[in-house]
This record gives C-alpha cells, sequence and structure tokens, in this order.
C-alpha cells in the first residue's frame, strides 16, 4: 500500500486546523510609539526684572529694553550707528544659584545668527562664566544658536555649591526676551547691575567685538573681569568716528574713564578734525574723569602693504599730534596707549588681518591693563 496518500492528508488536516486556529485568534494592537521625554521642568527668571551690567543711559526710554542707546538718540547718531546700537553687544546679567544645571529662553532680533567673519555664538549666542572658591571668573558654558527663539541649557552636571555667575549678551544681534531657568528648588538670587562706575568704550568693529569666539572673549570683557568693575561697549562696525552725537550720548555716563579707540574708522584729517572737538566735549562735562586715546592696531599683514602700513602711520602721528595739541592746552587727565604692538608682533592675532582672534583680544587686554589700572587709581 501506498504511504503517501495518509501522510498528505494528515499534513493538509493539520494545516487546516492551524488556519483555523488563527483565524479565531484576535488580531493583536501594534506597540504603541515611544512617548517622546518630557521637556525637562524649569523655574525661569526674566532678566528685566533686576536689570543688565553694560546697559547705560539708567531709566531713560529705549526703543527695546536691551538697547544700547536710549530712543532719542534715533535722528541724532547716524542710522548706521542707530542700528548698530541695537546690538546687545558688552551687557551682561549676574546672578547667584546652587543649580545643577543652567538654561536660558531667549528670542534674538536679527534671523541672520552670524556674520562674514563671527561665529554664530560670538555674534548671537551666550557665554557664561562663575566665580571660582578662589574668587576668579572662570568659562563655564556658551549657548549654541540655531534660530532667533532658543531655549537651551547651557551647562549641566555642575558641581554642587553656590556660586557667583555672570552671563555675557550677544555681540553682533539684539536681544528681545531672555529669561535664566534653573531646576525647581534650586536657589536663585538675582544681582543687581553694580554702582561702581564703568569703563566707557566708544570705538569700531573690533570694540563691538569682532572676530571674538564668544562674547567673553572681546578685551572690553576681558578687562571688566581683570578689574572687577562694569562696563559700557559703545562699539559700531564700521562707524565708530568720535562724532560729536555720540560724544553727545557719552557725556551722560557717569564714567571712570573713557577710552576712545576709533582710529580703524578713520584717516589721519578726520583725526585732526575731530579728536580734539570730542576730548573738548567730554572734558566739559567731567572736567576730572580719565580719557584714554588708542592708536590703531596695524593690520597684521601690513608689513607687506606699504599702503595700509602709511596709513597706520599717519593715523598714529594725527592722534599723537591731537594728544600733545590737549596738553599744551591744559587739558589734564589725558592717557595716550600706542598700538603698534596691541594685537603682538608675529602675525596671528586676528582673524582677517584686521579684527582679533581671541588671542588678539587677550594680547590687545594686556596691553590696555597696566594704562587703565594707573587711569582708574581713585576711581
Amino acid at each position: 500500500m501506498n504511504l503517501l496518500y495518509p501522510r498528505l492528508a494528515s499534513l493538509l488536516a493539520a494545516f487546516a486546523l492551524a488556519a483555523s486556529a488563527l483565524a479565531q485568534t484576535p488580531a493583536t494592537t501594534p506597540p504603541a510609539a515611544p512617548t517622546p521625554s518630557a521637556e525637562p521642568s524649569l523655574t525661569w527668571h526674566d532678566v528685566t526684572t533686576w536689570g543688565t551690567e553694560g546697559r547705560a543711559f539708567g531709566d531713560m526710554e529705549r526703543k527695546r529694553w536691551f538697547d544700547r542707546f536710549p530712543a532719542s538718540a534715533e535722528g541724532k547718531v547716524t542710522a548706521a550707528v542707530w542700528n548698530l546700537s541695537r546690538d546687545s553687544a558688552g551687557m551682561m546679567v549676574r546672578f547667584k544659584t546652587d543649580a545643577t544645571a543652567i538654561s536660558a529662553d531667549i528670542t534674538v532680533l536679527k534671523e541672520k545668527l552670524n556674520g562674514v567673519n563671527m561665529t554664530p555664538i560670538g555674534a548671537s549666542g551666550l557665554d557664561l562664566y562663575a566665580r571660582d572658591p578662589n574668587g576668579q571668573w572662570r568659562w563655564a558654558g556658551v549657548s549654541r544658536p540655531d534660530k532667533k527663539t532658543m531655549k537651551q541649557q547651557i551647562v549641566g552636571e555642575l558641581a554642587p555649591g553656590l556660586r557667583e555667575y555672570a552671563l555675557y549678551l550677544p555681540l553682533y544681534n539684539g536681544v528681545e526676551s531672555l529669561s535664566v531657568g534653573v531646576p525647581p528648588g534650586a536657589k536663585f538670587e538675582p544681582l543687581a547691575p553694580r554702582a561702581a562706575k564703568p569703563i566707557v568704550f566708544y570705538g569700531t568693529s573690533i570694540n563691538h567685538g569682532a572676530s571674538a569666539s564668544r562674547p567673553g572673549m572681546v578685551h572690553t570683557a576681558i578687562l571688566g573681569r581683570r578689574f572687577d568693575r562694569p562696563v559700557v561697549n559703545l562699539g559700531f562696525s564700521g562707524n565708530g568716528r568720535m562724532d560729536a552725537a555720540v560724544g553727545d550720548l557719552l557725556i551722560k555716563i557717569d564714567a571712570a574713564v573713557f577710552v576712545i579707540d576709533c582710529l580703524p574708522n578713520m584717516d589721519a584729517a578726520a583725526v585732526r578734525a575731530k579728536c580734539i572737538p570730542l576730548v573738548n566735549q567730554l572734558r566739559a562735562a567731567h572736567p576730572t574723569t580719565p580719557i584714554v586715546l588708542v592708536e590703531d592696531r596695524r593690520n597684521t599683514n601690513s608689513w607687506i602693504l606699504p599702503k595700509r602700513d602709511a596709513h597706520h602711520t599717519a593715523n598714529h602721528a594725527a592722534l599723537r599730534e591731537c594728544f600733545e595739541k590737549l596738553k599744551a592746552a591744559g587739558v589734564t587727565g589725558l592717557t595716550y596707549i600706542p598700538g603698534d604692538n596691541l594685537l603682538g608682533d608675529d602675525g596671528e592675532g586676528t582673524t582677517d588681518g584686521s579684527h582679533p582672534n581671541d588671542l588678539g583680544f587677550v594680547r590687545q587686554a594686556d596691553v590696555m591693563e597696566p594704562y587703565l589700572r594707573a587711569a582708574l587709581v581713585g576711581r
């Protein structure tokens, strides 16, 4: 007898039984998609409720809270200076916290977050410093700009302890709103702007902050930490020209010292025409406030650019001439900073031959510090 047919019949019966069982089994529900992790709960603190350092002109009305100039400056300074004054360069927020993580919720003014010679962090980011156990300012973290409105953790997994922090605002962007976030239950103490008279810098894109990699690396900020004193940054990219209209605003600031560093945006004729009137304008309003005149740095490739090198030499001679004339006229409290070594002598201190990189800014701070320290005696 052929056994194939009984075996085939048995297999077919088994398949039929299995199919029947599957048909009667309810369909299984597909596994649920993973639940997105919830955004960590934070307590937010609006910095406008306690104020920022580097924001001069007191309670004068402003178009926007974080503007560097009051609203009254519009139409008096040039349109370019006005627009640049809406950048928050030089502003810094102080607070104490024992939080293990620090976040920021910021909306900036401009969609474009970087420049040709500026990183997004330098142009539009936040830069956080903390005091170490010896009381020295040390870098702690930065935001990473990727759009106009950003809610980001700046730093996490911090060592335990209550400490002071300083948060520098963007150099080449304005700020619409800014809050600092810490985990619930963390101590948070806003620190109002210090009452000490500020160092006031009036200058060009270099003062404005090009090309620092982050806001805390501009020489103005470096010197502010070294002197542990407020700083007002009135650098206007391409437009620091010793303008009388800016002088009208400078005289409204009760400064510890005025630093005039405009030569990179001027030629010798403009220096001769504008320097003495600006110094006299400041001196008439502030008879004893030190005034520091700074020669422009030489472009780091000017050693092979004779025309550019001659431009610097002429600028230096014009500023020195003004300085000597002012002293001969009896103007006191003047300091003069030579420019040839502001960026060092090896050509490595800039991004593009003109604007300092971080190395150049440190070198510039090193050169300026002793002059400013002498000028600030008793201030």
